[in-house]
Protein backbone atom coordinates (compact mmCIF):
# COMPACT_ATOMS: atom_id res chain seq x y z
CA UNK A 1 0.00 0.00 0.00
CA UNK A 2 1.01 3.58 -0.99
CA UNK A 3 4.95 3.84 -0.11
CA UNK A 4 4.83 1.30 2.84
CA UNK A 5 8.25 -0.97 2.69
CA UNK A 6 9.85 -3.29 5.46
CA UNK A 7 13.07 -3.59 7.02
CA UNK A 8 14.45 -0.75 6.45
CA UNK A 9 17.91 0.42 8.18
CA UNK A 10 17.48 3.72 6.61
CA UNK A 11 14.86 6.39 5.91
CA UNK A 12 13.02 5.53 2.22
CA UNK A 13 11.90 9.68 1.61
CA UNK A 14 14.81 11.55 3.51
CA UNK A 15 13.93 15.14 4.36
CA UNK A 16 13.75 17.54 2.32
CA UNK A 17 10.99 16.10 0.01
CA UNK A 18 9.89 18.15 -2.94
CA UNK A 19 6.33 16.97 -2.70
CA UNK A 20 4.39 17.72 -5.93
CA UNK A 21 1.43 18.95 -4.84
CA UNK A 22 -2.16 19.88 -6.19
CA UNK A 23 -2.81 23.58 -6.91
CA UNK A 24 -0.27 24.94 -5.19
CA UNK A 25 2.36 27.57 -5.53
CA UNK A 26 6.19 27.48 -4.52
CA UNK A 27 8.23 30.49 -2.90
CA UNK A 28 9.57 32.12 -5.94
CA UNK A 29 12.55 33.77 -3.92
CA UNK A 30 14.89 31.01 -2.67
CA UNK A 31 15.90 27.79 -4.02
CA UNK A 32 14.58 24.73 -2.74
CA UNK A 33 18.62 23.81 -1.33
CA UNK A 34 17.88 27.31 1.02
CA UNK A 35 14.40 26.47 1.88
CA UNK A 36 15.39 23.02 3.37
CA UNK A 37 18.76 24.35 4.94
CA UNK A 38 16.24 27.32 6.65
CA UNK A 39 13.75 24.51 7.96
CA UNK A 40 16.38 22.21 8.69
CA UNK A 41 18.01 25.29 10.54
CA UNK A 42 14.54 26.02 12.43
CA UNK A 43 14.41 22.16 13.37
CA UNK A 44 17.64 22.16 15.45
CA UNK A 45 16.51 25.09 17.11
CA UNK A 46 13.06 23.50 17.88
CA UNK A 47 14.95 20.24 18.95
CA UNK A 48 17.27 21.82 21.39
CA UNK A 49 14.27 23.95 23.46
CA UNK A 50 11.55 21.54 23.11
CA UNK A 51 12.83 18.31 22.74
CA UNK A 52 13.36 16.65 26.52
CA UNK A 53 15.35 13.08 27.13
CA UNK A 54 13.88 11.31 30.04
CA UNK A 55 14.46 8.65 31.39
CA UNK A 56 15.84 6.99 28.20
CA UNK A 57 12.47 8.28 26.20
CA UNK A 58 11.44 11.56 24.43
CA UNK A 59 9.07 14.13 24.98
CA UNK A 60 7.78 17.66 23.72
CA UNK A 61 7.97 20.09 26.86
CA UNK A 62 5.36 23.11 26.37
CA UNK A 63 7.42 25.52 27.50
CA UNK A 64 11.27 26.73 26.31
CA UNK A 65 11.99 28.00 30.15
CA UNK A 66 9.97 25.71 32.66
CA UNK A 67 10.45 22.21 30.55
CA UNK A 68 8.17 19.81 33.19
CA UNK A 69 4.95 19.86 30.82
CA UNK A 70 3.82 17.63 27.95
CA UNK A 71 0.90 17.27 26.21
CA UNK A 72 -0.55 14.41 23.59
CA UNK A 73 -0.60 17.66 20.88
CA UNK A 74 2.72 18.21 21.57
CA UNK A 75 3.74 14.47 21.25
CA UNK A 76 1.87 14.10 17.94
CA UNK A 77 3.49 17.29 16.75
CA UNK A 78 6.74 16.01 17.48
CA UNK A 79 6.60 12.80 16.05
CA UNK A 80 5.18 13.90 12.78
CA UNK A 81 8.06 16.59 12.57
CA UNK A 82 10.99 14.14 13.61
CA UNK A 83 9.51 11.28 11.03
CA UNK A 84 9.54 14.14 8.02
CA UNK A 85 13.00 15.26 8.79
CA UNK A 86 14.70 11.65 8.80
CA UNK A 87 17.25 11.84 6.61
CA UNK A 88 18.65 15.11 7.88
CA UNK A 89 18.45 14.06 11.68
CA UNK A 90 20.39 10.63 11.74
CA UNK A 91 18.91 10.49 15.55
CA UNK A 92 15.27 10.75 13.96
CA UNK A 93 14.33 7.11 14.81
CA UNK A 94 15.76 6.71 18.30
CA UNK A 95 14.10 10.46 18.73
CA UNK A 96 10.78 9.09 17.09
CA UNK A 97 10.54 5.35 19.14
CA UNK A 98 11.39 7.37 22.44
CA UNK A 99 8.28 9.80 21.44
CA UNK A 100 6.24 7.00 21.06
CA UNK A 101 7.27 5.01 24.11
CA UNK A 102 6.34 8.64 26.49
CA UNK A 103 3.34 8.04 24.86
CA UNK A 104 2.61 4.76 25.74
CA UNK A 105 3.67 5.04 29.30
CA UNK A 106 1.40 7.78 29.81
CA UNK A 107 -2.47 6.18 28.67
CA UNK A 108 -5.63 8.17 29.38
CA UNK A 109 -7.01 6.60 32.06
CA UNK A 110 -10.51 5.95 30.18
CA UNK A 111 -8.81 4.26 27.06
CA UNK A 112 -5.60 3.02 27.16
CA UNK A 113 -5.25 3.02 23.25
CA UNK A 114 -5.03 6.78 23.75
CA UNK A 115 -2.09 9.23 25.64
CA UNK A 116 -3.15 11.40 28.90
CA UNK A 117 -3.49 14.66 27.22
CA UNK A 118 -1.39 16.23 29.41
CA UNK A 119 1.97 15.82 31.79
CA UNK A 120 1.77 15.29 34.81
CA UNK A 121 -1.96 14.45 34.82
CA UNK A 122 -4.07 16.40 37.67
CA UNK A 123 -6.40 14.09 39.69
CA UNK A 124 -9.49 13.31 37.34
CA UNK A 125 -7.96 14.36 34.25
CA UNK A 126 -5.83 12.02 32.45
CA UNK A 127 -8.10 11.46 29.36
CA UNK A 128 -7.39 11.91 26.13
CA UNK A 129 -7.68 15.05 23.55
CA UNK A 130 -8.85 13.87 19.65
CA UNK A 131 -6.08 15.93 17.95
CA UNK A 132 -3.02 14.89 19.75
CA UNK A 133 -4.02 10.83 19.23
CA UNK A 134 -4.61 11.91 15.21
CA UNK A 135 -1.73 12.89 14.94
CA UNK A 136 0.32 10.65 16.57
CA UNK A 137 -1.98 7.57 14.34
CA UNK A 138 -0.57 9.98 11.15
CA UNK A 139 3.04 9.74 12.85
CA UNK A 140 2.70 6.46 13.16
CA UNK A 141 2.39 6.04 9.23
CA UNK A 142 4.93 8.05 8.55
CA UNK A 143 7.30 5.93 10.45
CA UNK A 144 6.30 2.77 8.63
CA UNK A 145 6.66 3.86 5.64
CA UNK A 146 10.08 5.61 6.79
CA UNK A 147 11.73 2.52 8.52
CA UNK A 148 9.63 -0.18 8.16
CA UNK A 149 8.24 -2.16 10.79
CA UNK A 150 10.71 -5.18 12.07
CA UNK A 151 12.12 -2.71 14.63
CA UNK A 152 11.14 -2.55 18.38
CA UNK A 153 8.09 -0.71 17.49
CA UNK A 154 5.41 -2.19 14.59
CA UNK A 155 4.45 1.40 13.51
CA UNK A 156 1.68 -0.08 10.93
CA UNK A 157 0.23 -2.14 13.77
CA UNK A 158 0.12 0.31 16.44
CA UNK A 159 -0.99 3.18 13.67
CA UNK A 160 -4.24 0.28 12.89
CA UNK A 161 -4.90 0.08 16.36
CA UNK A 162 -5.08 3.51 17.19
CA UNK A 163 -6.91 4.21 14.00
CA UNK A 164 -9.65 1.52 14.95
CA UNK A 165 -10.15 3.08 18.28
CA UNK A 166 -10.47 7.01 17.35
CA UNK A 167 -13.24 5.46 15.06
CA UNK A 168 -14.63 3.48 17.49
CA UNK A 169 -14.65 5.65 20.81
CA UNK A 170 -14.41 9.17 19.47
CA UNK A 171 -16.41 9.79 16.67
CA UNK A 172 -19.74 10.61 17.08
CA UNK A 173 -21.56 7.65 15.99
CA UNK A 174 -24.46 9.78 14.32
CA UNK A 175 -23.18 13.27 13.65
CA UNK A 176 -20.00 11.61 12.63
CA UNK A 177 -17.97 14.35 13.83
CA UNK A 178 -14.74 13.98 16.55
CA UNK A 179 -15.40 14.01 20.11
CA UNK A 180 -12.88 16.60 22.14
CA UNK A 181 -11.79 13.03 23.53
CA UNK A 182 -12.41 9.85 25.40
CA UNK A 183 -14.09 11.31 28.02
CA UNK A 184 -17.32 12.82 26.12
CA UNK A 185 -20.24 11.09 25.89
CA UNK A 186 -22.08 10.50 22.73
CA UNK A 187 -25.24 12.14 24.25
CA UNK A 188 -23.83 14.22 26.99
CA UNK A 189 -25.82 17.36 28.29
CA UNK A 190 -23.29 19.73 27.26
CA UNK A 191 -20.52 18.09 25.39
CA UNK A 192 -21.40 15.37 22.74
CA UNK A 193 -20.62 14.07 19.50
CA UNK A 194 -22.46 17.19 18.53
CA UNK A 195 -19.89 19.78 19.72
CA UNK A 196 -16.13 19.70 18.00
CA UNK A 197 -13.10 21.54 18.21
CA UNK A 198 -12.55 23.14 14.55
CA UNK A 199 -9.28 22.43 14.68
CA UNK A 200 -9.94 18.66 15.35
CA UNK A 201 -11.24 18.66 11.63
CA UNK A 202 -7.63 16.95 10.19
CA UNK A 203 -8.74 16.09 6.62
CA UNK A 204 -5.89 14.87 5.02
CA UNK A 205 -5.66 12.32 8.13
CA UNK A 206 -9.02 11.18 7.45
CA UNK A 207 -8.59 10.49 4.09
CA UNK A 208 -5.18 8.86 4.52
CA UNK A 209 -6.94 6.86 7.83
CA UNK A 210 -9.40 5.30 4.52
CA UNK A 211 -6.78 4.51 2.42
CA UNK A 212 -4.56 3.15 5.51
CA UNK A 213 -7.36 1.11 6.81
CA UNK A 214 -10.44 0.76 4.93
CA UNK A 215 -12.57 1.77 6.96
CA UNK A 216 -15.21 3.90 5.20
CA UNK A 217 -16.07 5.65 8.59
CA UNK A 218 -13.98 8.02 7.52
CA UNK A 219 -15.03 9.15 4.69
CA UNK A 220 -17.96 10.19 6.82
CA UNK A 221 -16.25 11.71 8.98
CA UNK A 222 -14.91 13.88 6.16
CA UNK A 223 -18.30 15.17 4.62
CA UNK A 224 -19.36 15.80 8.07
CA UNK A 225 -16.38 17.95 8.78
CA UNK A 226 -16.12 19.98 5.75
CA UNK A 227 -19.78 20.27 5.54
CA UNK A 228 -19.53 21.87 9.08
CA UNK A 229 -16.96 23.90 8.21
CA UNK A 230 -18.57 25.14 4.98
CA UNK A 231 -21.83 26.26 7.12
CA UNK A 232 -19.85 28.47 9.94
CA UNK A 233 -18.04 30.08 7.29
CA UNK A 234 -21.77 30.54 5.79
CA UNK A 235 -23.91 30.92 9.26
CA UNK A 236 -25.63 34.67 9.59
CA UNK A 237 -23.27 35.87 12.43
CA UNK A 238 -20.14 35.38 10.75
CA UNK A 239 -18.89 38.34 8.91
CA UNK A 240 -15.44 36.72 8.44
CA UNK A 241 -14.30 33.58 6.33
CA UNK A 242 -13.23 32.53 9.71
CA UNK A 243 -14.37 29.65 12.03
CA UNK A 244 -14.73 29.54 15.46
CA UNK A 245 -12.71 27.40 17.62
CA UNK A 246 -15.49 25.15 18.93
CA UNK A 247 -18.86 24.25 17.02
CA UNK A 248 -21.87 22.50 18.27
CA UNK A 249 -24.76 21.01 15.91
CA UNK A 250 -28.58 21.34 16.34
CA UNK A 251 -31.93 20.98 15.00
CA UNK A 252 -31.31 23.84 12.43
CA UNK A 253 -27.65 23.18 11.64
CA UNK A 254 -23.90 23.94 12.77
CA UNK A 255 -23.39 27.10 15.09
CA UNK A 256 -20.23 28.83 17.10
CA UNK A 257 -21.04 28.13 20.80
CA UNK A 258 -20.72 30.27 23.14
CA UNK A 259 -17.73 31.83 24.84
CA UNK A 260 -16.47 30.08 27.38
CA UNK A 261 -18.20 27.13 26.42
CA UNK A 262 -14.96 25.11 27.33
CA UNK A 263 -12.02 27.41 27.17
CA UNK A 264 -12.08 31.17 26.77
CA UNK A 265 -12.60 32.63 22.98
CA UNK A 266 -14.71 29.30 21.83
CA UNK A 267 -16.99 31.44 19.78
CA UNK A 268 -13.84 33.24 17.83
CA UNK A 269 -10.90 32.29 15.34
CA UNK A 270 -8.67 31.83 18.18
CA UNK A 271 -5.54 29.92 19.39
CA UNK A 272 -7.86 26.33 18.14
CA UNK A 273 -9.20 27.25 15.13
CA UNK A 274 -5.93 29.25 13.76
CA UNK A 275 -4.69 26.11 12.67
CA UNK A 276 -7.52 25.49 10.61
CA UNK A 277 -6.15 26.90 6.99
CA UNK A 278 -3.04 24.23 7.88
CA UNK A 279 -5.33 21.53 8.69
CA UNK A 280 -7.84 22.22 5.75
CA UNK A 281 -5.21 23.78 3.33
CA UNK A 282 -3.21 20.57 3.77
CA UNK A 283 -6.31 18.69 2.55
CA UNK A 284 -6.69 20.61 -0.81
CA UNK A 285 -2.37 20.68 -1.76
CA UNK A 286 -2.32 16.82 -0.94
CA UNK A 287 -5.53 15.74 -2.15
CA UNK A 288 -6.41 18.13 -4.75
CA UNK A 289 -10.35 18.25 -2.26
CA UNK A 290 -12.57 20.72 -3.75
CA UNK A 291 -14.32 21.18 -1.03
CA UNK A 292 -11.41 21.80 1.09
CA UNK A 293 -10.01 23.83 -1.87
CA UNK A 294 -12.95 26.38 -1.37
CA UNK A 295 -12.68 26.80 2.49
CA UNK A 296 -8.90 27.36 2.21
CA UNK A 297 -9.22 30.05 -0.31
CA UNK A 298 -12.15 32.04 1.25
CA UNK A 299 -10.19 32.20 4.40
CA UNK A 300 -6.69 33.83 2.52
CA UNK A 301 -9.36 35.88 0.78
CA UNK A 302 -10.44 37.19 3.66
CA UNK A 303 -7.12 37.52 5.95
CA UNK A 304 -5.38 38.88 2.51
CA UNK A 305 -7.64 41.92 2.68
CA UNK A 306 -8.33 42.67 6.12
CA UNK A 307 -4.25 42.54 6.47
CA UNK A 308 -3.79 44.51 3.60
CA UNK A 309 -1.29 41.16 2.72
CA UNK A 310 0.43 42.64 5.51
CA UNK A 311 1.76 39.24 7.81
CA UNK A 312 2.66 41.95 10.35
CA UNK A 313 -1.07 43.23 10.39
CA UNK A 314 -2.80 39.51 11.10
CA UNK A 315 -3.63 39.77 14.52
CA UNK A 316 -3.65 37.15 16.96
CA UNK A 317 -7.86 36.06 17.31
CA UNK A 318 -10.72 37.71 15.37
CA UNK A 319 -14.40 37.39 16.42
CA UNK A 320 -16.42 36.48 14.12
CA UNK A 321 -17.83 39.38 13.64
CA UNK A 322 -14.47 40.61 12.47
CA UNK A 323 -13.14 42.33 15.58
CA UNK A 324 -9.57 41.65 16.86
CA UNK A 325 -9.07 40.21 19.70
CA UNK A 326 -5.51 40.36 20.02
CA UNK A 327 -3.54 43.29 18.60
CA UNK A 328 -0.49 41.73 18.03
CA UNK A 329 1.36 39.59 15.27
CA UNK A 330 2.08 35.70 16.21
CA UNK A 331 3.38 32.82 13.76
CA UNK A 332 0.85 30.75 15.17
CA UNK A 333 -1.84 33.04 13.33
CA UNK A 334 -0.06 33.95 10.69
CA UNK A 335 2.03 30.69 9.31
CA UNK A 336 -0.74 28.44 8.66
CA UNK A 337 -2.02 30.96 6.35
CA UNK A 338 1.24 30.12 4.11
CA UNK A 339 -0.31 26.92 3.30
CA UNK A 340 -4.05 28.22 2.67
CA UNK A 341 -2.08 31.37 0.25
CA UNK A 342 -0.33 28.34 -1.49
CA UNK A 343 -3.16 27.29 -3.22
CA UNK A 344 -4.26 30.37 -4.84
CA UNK A 345 -2.46 31.20 -7.71
CA UNK A 346 -3.26 34.92 -6.77
CA UNK A 347 -1.40 35.53 -3.81
CA UNK A 348 2.19 34.59 -5.01
CA UNK A 349 3.49 38.23 -3.24
CA UNK A 350 1.22 37.43 0.08
CA UNK A 351 2.30 33.84 0.55
CA UNK A 352 6.30 34.98 -0.18
CA UNK A 353 5.68 37.72 2.21
CA UNK A 354 3.70 35.20 5.08
CA UNK A 355 7.12 32.70 4.72
CA UNK A 356 9.02 35.74 4.85
CA UNK A 357 7.81 36.69 8.07
CA UNK A 358 7.78 33.17 9.98
CA UNK A 359 10.88 31.77 8.63
CA UNK A 360 12.99 32.34 11.96
CA UNK A 361 10.73 33.64 14.32
CA UNK A 362 10.58 31.67 17.47
CA UNK A 363 8.34 32.26 20.27
CA UNK A 364 7.00 29.13 22.13
CA UNK A 365 5.78 25.65 21.96
CA UNK A 366 2.69 26.06 20.08
CA UNK A 367 3.82 28.33 18.09
CA UNK A 368 6.92 27.40 16.97
CA UNK A 369 5.60 23.39 16.20
CA UNK A 370 2.36 24.63 14.64
CA UNK A 371 4.92 27.25 12.46
CA UNK A 372 7.67 24.33 11.55
CA UNK A 373 4.70 21.90 10.45
CA UNK A 374 3.09 25.50 8.09
CA UNK A 375 7.19 25.30 6.97
CA UNK A 376 7.40 21.95 6.41
CA UNK A 377 4.36 22.05 4.14
CA UNK A 378 5.41 25.79 2.46
CA UNK A 379 8.80 24.45 0.94
CA UNK A 380 6.77 20.93 0.12
CA UNK A 381 8.16 18.85 2.27
CA UNK A 382 5.12 17.49 4.11
CA UNK A 383 3.93 13.66 2.49
CA UNK A 384 1.41 11.40 2.92
CA UNK A 385 2.20 8.12 3.53
CA UNK A 386 -0.91 6.12 1.95
CA UNK A 387 -0.09 8.41 -1.37
CA UNK A 388 2.09 6.84 -4.27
Amino acid sequence: MGLFSENLEKPLLPYPQHVSYKNALSLSKYSQKTLAKNVADYYDRWKREFLILQKGDYRIATDKTDTTRTVSEGQGYGMMIVALMAGYDRDAKQIFDGLYRFVKKHPSEICGSFMTWQVPAKKGESDSAFDGDADIAYALMLASAQWGDKGEINYKNEAKNMIKALSLLVVGRKSNLPLLGDWVQQDGEKYNQYTSRSSDFMLSHFRAFYRFTGDKRWLNVIKATQYALVAIQSHPSNQTALVSDFIYHDRSGYHPTKRKFLEEEDDSYYYNACRVPFRVGLDALLNGDKNSLSIAKKMTAWISKESHENPDKIMSGYRLSGQVIGDYASAVFVAPFGVSAKLDSAKQDFFDKIYEAVKERHENYFEDSVNLLSQLIMIDAFWDPTSG
